[in-house]
């Protein structure tokens, strides 16, 4: 018993050494970094506190932020899992050229996130972008998207459910496939509708699935920065601004090692936060019963 105990840590030793490395470590630095200054020059880091949490709560910008990434993950967490299960359920039926949809639906996660951020930027150009182009053939007024607090945040919004949509339905149309055919044929026989067989029976069973989706949907709701930095470097006036690009900013354009810490241990607890909710309320509903 003993060896195959040594045996079986060796084995996970190696992915165990990377994960405190690049994970448990960096994360452990960080708090502890939060609680001291920024070291410039000479001048090293001194210990302060809870200081850098007290600034925190007065800064503007972090606010702003923290709104502007709560707007962001409201609409493109709900937007890209529901489009994702609406896109697996028409793929996941016999329809003319399957593949060659499944294959649309899927190419926007294929693409590298900058190379997605410069192809919308085209599209949101003022003047001679497409939209403005689609908007001044119907006798519409030609609008600056990136360029305005009003429609900035859901310029990125729509860029960011047209990039995930398709990654998400790939594990809908998945789980959709592993079902046994046995129970849409029993349900048939017992004269059950579509709707019904799907809310009662598809949709459960998806719940697996669900929680996957919405941990990974939340962690991309929080991680965005590429978009950002190509589009619109967080304005209009900080209208695009997000958690993890104001500590982008901190770090490495204002090399604020204090703040950037502060920030990202608030970002770690948000996210804990969250998955502690998701598993907690939604990891009991995960198992059809």
């Amino acid at each position: 018993m003993r060896r195959e105990t040594v045996q079986g840590w060796l084995l996970i030793l190696p992915a165990l050494l990377l994960l405190v490395a690049f994970t448990h470590w960096p994360a452990a630095t960080t708090i502890i970094d939060s609680f001291y200054t920024t070291p410039k020059g000479s001048r090293p880091p001194r210990f302060v506190g809870f200081e850098n949490y007290a600034d925190l709560m007065t800064d503007p910008v972090f606010w702003t932020a923290l709104r502007n990434n709560a707007v962001y993950a409201l609409w493109t967490i709900p937007a890209s899992v529901i489009l994702a299960l609406v896109m697996a359920l028409a793929v996941n039926t016999a329809i003319p050229g399957r593949a060659l949809v499944r294959m649309a639906y899927f190419t926007p996660t294929m693409l590298p996130m900058i190379a997605v951020a410069n192809i919308w930027l085209f599209f949101f150009t003022p003047d001679y972008g497409l939209f403005d182009h689609v908007l001044g053939f119907f006798g519409g007024v030609r609008h600056n998207w990136l360029g305005d607090r009003d429609t900035a945040l859901p310029a990125m919004i729509v860029v960011a459910v047209w990039k995930e949509a398709g990654f998400f339905m790939i594990f809908y149309l998945a789980a959709l496939q592993a079902m046994p055919p046995d129970l849409k044929e029993c349900a048939a026989l017992e004269g059950s509708s579509r709707w019904n067989f799907f809310r009662r029976v598809t949709l459960p069973l998806l719940m697996p699935t669900t929680l996957f989706v919405l941990v990974n949907a939340v962690i991309n709701a929080f991680r965005l920065v590429d978009h950002v930095v190509v589009m619109t470097r967080g304005g209009p006036d900080n209208a695009t601004t997000l958690l993890l690009y104001y500590i982008y900013e901190a770090g490495f354009r204002f090399w604020d090692q204090a703040l950037a810490a502060t920030l990202t241990v608030v970002l770690l607890a948000l996210l804990g936060l969250l998955a502690w909710l998701q598993f907690g309320v939604l990891g009991k509903r995960v198992h059809y019963r």
